[in-house]
């Protein structure tokens, strides 16, 4: 027998396989079931659960050439599975300026916002006339409480192009210089589905949301596959380090979609990497498949069609039934958000996608954007014993009435409880306390049968898998403020929500997402116990380990 640690991920699959391992020695919580379970062994073998249960029998089936891992008291489960974020996103950070608020960045106040893109272009020596991308940018925590200007950046920053984009990802705010490259002006006429602020003579101030910022930034410099595929490990292991063994990419252009099914990204990939196609590439997907849906090929695989129903609720551009208590955000009046698409557009779209067979999400924050989602689901006919699992992300401002309908149609709905921290206080302010309690309402949704999920929506909150437990479990503000009460979790839901929620929403309940005999050996290990460390401290707990097929891709412990 040979006692071995995790110190074996330089190996290949296939050596670190040639033996069947056993795991022991720690709490080991399966995720079967609807109550905690848990194993005292697991054995594993070609990156597939083998065995789990007494460690005696293990040793008995398994013989004399089993090598061993000891968890030393630390905690196993199976590996974390992303339900929704924008792998992409991380591709093209590199070379930005990190633009967020405490505890994000280092962002209070106008003054320095403007010196820390002041630092980034002296400390990067970025020449006159280059773009400069600043990211996480929030107003909303900023001590003026208010956008920056383009008077005020224009002012600072005359000889770059400035652009901030906003931590929703639904908008940003350019200076004059990155204005004129975009192709906007005073002339330019508004963009349906989209904001272009103005000054009070019409002049553009800066600000672009939603479609207008999305035609912005298709002007932004693209990173070349070179540049990408030497981002793609850094990204990666930024979701190993949190316990993720699939990642997700949310929203995927066709370039996106192009480089991550290519052969030289595949050849990189060691995380399982699931794509939403954004529904605006839909004809073009369909006319040429860059790889069939629902099949993976390596580690990708194409999972179904993204649709945009409405903006962020932080940006003030979710679609309400409702108007916000103080407008929009250019000060429009009796501002209720608006549509990306309407009903009918939407209705049209989804009946291609669906008639082709593929799966169908959609982001919508507000209550209105979720009643477009429901009203085109319906409209299909598709109910829950069709299994075709449509799933709402964010599904964030619920109506309770809303839940019946979810359930008749078999959503799932996928939930973002880091509001409750960053921008809970915000969401009270702009929509009043009864409806901000009710955003991502996980015990009522789960009172309703539904399968849940909750994800970071990385990068408009951070790839932090113990935090997005925290928030579930404590759904606490900025201002120590609970929001919603009556629909925090315990520790048990709130993992399910991380594993057994999205394998199910993404049809791969058979393959991972519980430790169970015939299931892939993709595990993280913790320093803690999650469902015996008080909620305080949930937040403090570490990834010791990400195991992916059975290979340890992340940490370690030491060897016996």
């Amino acid at each position: 027998m040979t006692a071995i640690g995790f110190a074996v991920a330089g190996a290949t699959a296939a050596n670190a396989q040639e033996r069947p391992t056993l795991y022991s020695g720690g709490p080991i919580i399966t995720m079967e079931g609807e109550t905690p379970h848990q194993a005292e062994a697991v054995v594993t073998q070609g990156g597939v659960i083998r065995f789990v249960g007494p460690r005696t029998q293990a040793e008995t089936r398994f013989g004399g050439e089993l090598d061993r891992v000891e968890l030393n008291g630390r905690t196993m489960l199976p590996g974390l599975i992303d339900a929704h974020s924008h792998f992409g996103m991380a591709l093209m950070q590199a070379g930005g300026v990190n633009l967020g608020s405490p505890p994000v960045g280092p962002v209070s106040d106008v003054a320095g916002l403007i010196a820390t893109i002041r630092s980034h272009i002296e400390r990067q020596s970025i020449p006159a006339g280059s773009w400069v991308v600043g990211w996480n940018y929030d107003q909303s925590q900023l001590a003026e409480a208010r956008h920056v200007t383009r008077t005020e950046l224009d002012a600072a920053f005359p000889d770059h192009r400035i652009v901030m984009l906003h931590v929703s990802m639904h908008g940003a705010v350019l200076n004059g210089a990155a204005l004129t490259a975009s192709g906007i002006s005073a002339a330019t006429a508004d963009i349906p589905g989209g904001v272009i602020g103005r000054d009070a003579d019409g002049e553009p101030n800066g600000l672009l949301m939603e479609t207008a910022m999305f035609s912005a930034m298709a002007h932004l410099p693209q990173p070349t596959m070179e540049q990408r595929l030497a981002a793609l490990e850094a990204a990666q292991a930024a979701y190993f380090a949190q316990g993720y063994t699939h990642a997700r990419e949310g929203a995927a252009q066709m370039a996106d979609i192009r480089f991550l099914t290519s052969e030289g990204a595949r050849a990189r990939l060691r995380i399982d990497m699931s794509i939403e196609a954004l529904f605006t590439e839909l004809p073009t997907l369909l006319a040429n498949p860059v790889q069939p849906f629902g099949e993976w090929r390596d580690h990708v695989k194409l999972q179904g069609v993204k649709f945009i129903l409405d903006g962020s609720p932080q940006a003030r551009t979710a679609y309400f039934s409702r108007p916000y208590r103080h407008g929009g955000p250019n000060g429009e009046r009796d501002w209720h958000g608006t549509p990306i698409v309407d009903q009918a557009t939407f209705n049209a779209l989804a009946a291609q996608a669906h008639g082709a067979g593929l799966q169908l999400f959609m982001h919508a924050n507000g209550d209105a954007a979720i009643d477009m989602a429901v009203t085109g689901l319906e409209a299909l006919g598709i109910r829950a014993a069709d299994n075709r699992r449509p799933v709402v992300i964010h599904s964030q401002f619920q109506r309770l009435d809303q839940l019946p309908r979810y359930a008749a149609i078999g959503v799932g709905p996928s939930y973002f409880t880091n509001h409750t921290f960053f921008w809970g206080d915000v969401h009270v302010d702009n929509v009043g306390e009864a409806m901000a309690s009710g955003i991502s309402p996980l015990v009522a949704a789960r009172a309703a049968g539904l399968h849940v999920s909750n994800h970071s929506d990385y990068p408009v909150t951070a790839l932090d898998t113990r935090f997005m437990l925290w928030s579930a479990m404590a759904r606490t503000s900025r201002s120590g403020r609970v929001i919603g009460t009556d629909q925090r979790v315990d520790a048990y839901a709130a993992l399910q929500a991380l594993t057994t929620g999205p394998a199910w929403q993404l049809f791969e309940e058979d393959r991972k997402g519980r430790i169970s005999e015939g299931l892939l050996a993709d595990f993280v290990i913790l320093d803690r116990n999650p469902l015996e460390t008080p909620v305080d401290a949930i937040r403090s707990i570490s990834v010791v380990a990400t195991i992916k097929d059975g290979v340890t891709v992340h940490g370690g412990l030491s060897r016996d």
